[in-house]
This record gives structure tokens, sequence and C-alpha cells, in this order.
């Protein structure tokens, strides 16, 4: 049975890497990366867990989050969620590069995993049993996977790292300001990651989203502020994940605002559910193929769509309150989060996609 995987970014890696733990050959088509360091990735706590006994050991580059507290521009004195959890993390952050490098450095020490360093060709549908495509830019994609439901928030997120004096740094934080959610994300007792998605086409200048930092930080006394990356929003969700025996994966399949931090979250339940399918094949003595793949979507799909349409309604529920300048939203909100149900349940989702 010949498995490959195509694609460079943290999502092959990771299944790369989780296939290879499990005794399965893979080989990956890849082409090494640049990383920007100003992206980070939040990890749900069953999630660090999945990923340190079935992919990778990361507990090294996590940073722990024990408390999450959430603001609206519209009540500046008030404290509209929080989520706490005094004895274990809620979640973790993790620089992208370093989990990148971590990923690269267990690939390198595994016999199970051949690197080939070169683009495809049509001719490896024929040479593999089950292809897993991450890459969205190659001819397989192109070819196969170009139906999409696609939303375009014709806006932008701006990431960066800021340098402070040091603190316990275990809050993260999200105001939801006039001009979009403003995320910051603890990577040290001295940094801190930013990620400020804003709704307008037009870009800022690195003066105005400073500006627009120090108008909303009461948390740190920062000393340095790397400079502002970009990329654009959108959601997508794949029609289809599968043609015959390619499989579709990764971002290639669903890709969400960044506001809640759940994105690689999702790809990581998704390599769980296929590990799984795989492993239980090859214990049937069963060939890896289609039926993988048809297994596979049967399994994700509505649970995808489901859970990505879920983190949009929230982005449209504070846009809607940002649009009609109204705090009725975000003390409608604050009540609700008064519940310990609610609350339970709000934590429950984020960590493991569903609800209580």
């Amino acid at each position: 049975m010949k498995v490959c995987i195509t694609g460079s970014g943290l999502s092959s890696l990771a299944l790369a890497n989780a296939l290879a733990k499990d005794g399965i050959y893979v080989d990956i088509f890849f082409l090494k990366q640049k990383q920007d360091k100003s992206r980070t990735i939040s990890i749900s706590k069953s999630n660090v867990d999945y990923f340190c006994k079935h992919i990778v050991d990361i507990k090294k580059i996590l940073w722990k989050i024990k408390s999450i507290k959430i603001f609206s521009e519209n009540l500046p004195d008030e404290n509209l969620l929080s989520f706490e959890n005094e004895n274990e993390q809620l979640f973790s952050i993790v620089e992208n590069y370093k989990l990148y490098e971590i990923l690269i450095k267990k690939l390198d020490q595994t016999k199970y995993v051949k690197k080939i360093k070169k683009k495809i060709d049509y001719n490896i549908q024929n040479e593999y049993d089950l292809i897993i495509n991450t890459d969205y830019s190659n001819i397989l994609t192109k070819k196969f996977f170009n139906k999409k439901i696609k939303k375009k928030y014709n806006s932008f997120a701006y990431t960066s790292v800021i340098k402070h004096k040091k603190i316990s740094n275990i809050i993260a934080r999200q105001v939801f300001t006039k001009k979009g959610p403003l995320a910051f994300l603890p990577i040290s007792p001295y940094k801190t990651s930013i990620v400020y998605s804003i709704n307008q086409s037009k870009k800022l200048s690195q003066d105005t989203l400073l500006s627009l930092l120090n108008n909303y930080n009461d948390y740190y006394k920062i000393d340095q502020v790397e400079e502002f990356k970009l990329f654009n929003l959108m959601s997508m969700d794949l029609r289809n994940y599968y043609f015959k025996n390619i499989l579709a994966f990764g971002e290639l399949i669903h890709r969400i605002h960044p506001l809640a931090g759940q994105g690689f979250n999702m790809t990581i339940r998704d390599i769980k559910e296929l590990t799984n399918i795989i492993k239980s094949k090859i214990e049937l003595g069963l060939d890896l193929d289609v039926s993988v793949n048809k297994e596979f979507e049967k399994n994700t799909k509505s649970k995808n769509y489901i859970f990505s349409n879920g983190i949009d309604l929230i982005h449209e529920f504070f846009n809607l309150e940002s649009k009609f300048n109204n705090d009725f939203l975000s003390k409608s909100v604050k009540l609700f989060g008064k519940s310990s149900f609610i609350n339970k349940s709000l934590i429950q989702f984020a960590d493991n996609g569903r609800l209580l």
C-alpha cells in the first residue's frame, strides 16, 4: 500500500508524523517554506493531549493559557465574558515556526517517511493507492478541488509580536473593537502575539496600527512592537472532499475566521479521524483506497461545516453590533455568559468542537 501527502504546511507535516507514529510508510512531496515568525496557533487542551501522544511531543514549545477574558468597545469598563481554569490550561499558544521546526526534525528521525523535494504531476494518481492533498496551489487542487463555498470578509488580519515587561502572562484577551476583533495571545512572560482582524479592505500603515494597538492596550508595558504582517480574511468550505483516490485535507477543505483561534484545531480533529480510519482498514486487512476518502468525508464534512459556520456567526454577531454602535448585544452576551451551563458549553465547544 503506497500512501503520499502533498504540501509543505503544518497540516501535511503533522499528518505525516501521525501516520509514521502508527508505523505507516508515507511519501511526502515537500518543498521547505519560510515561516512567518509573527504567526501563532491556538491549540485546545484535548488537542494538545492528542498531539503530544499521537504526533509529536510539543510541551516544551507551548505557552499555557489558564484564563480568557473578552471585552467589547461598547462596554469599555466591563468584562464581557470570562473563561477560567485554575488547575490546568484552557488551551495553549505555540509559535508557528517553532511547531514547523519540531515537526520537520521528527520527520528526519523516522524511517517511515520519505521526503520528496519536487513538485507533483498528474502521474501521481497512478503511483499511489492513497493521495492526501493539502496543497492549495498544485495541479490536483486546480483540477479536482475548485468547487467551494467561499465568503470574503473584504478585510485583513494583521499579526505582530510585542515585547514587554515581564508578567505572569497566562490570560488571553480579545477586544471586539469597532474596527474588528483584537486578540492578545501570550507566548511567554515577556512576549505576546497580536492578531487584529480589521473590517476594511484598505491596508493600514504601520503607524496607524501602532496607534490602534496603544489605544486598546491596557495590559502590557511595551518595549518593542515587531513589524505588522497581514493576510486576507476569508472562510471556505470545500464542496467535495475527494476525487477517486485523492483526498483534500487541512486548510484545503476548511478555512475560518481567526477570531476564535480554531483553524488548526479543526485540522487536528481531522487528523485523528483520518488516522483512525486508516488504522482500522489496515487492521482488517483492507486496501487503502477510495473507501478511506468516502468514510472520512461522511464522518467529518457536516461537522466541519457546522463548526465553521458557528465561528462565522460569532463574527457576524459582533460585527452587527459595531455597525449599529449599540451596546445592547454586548449586554445580552454578558447576561448569558453568567450562566454556568452556557460557560461550560462554550469551553467544551472550543476544546473539542462539540457542545455539552
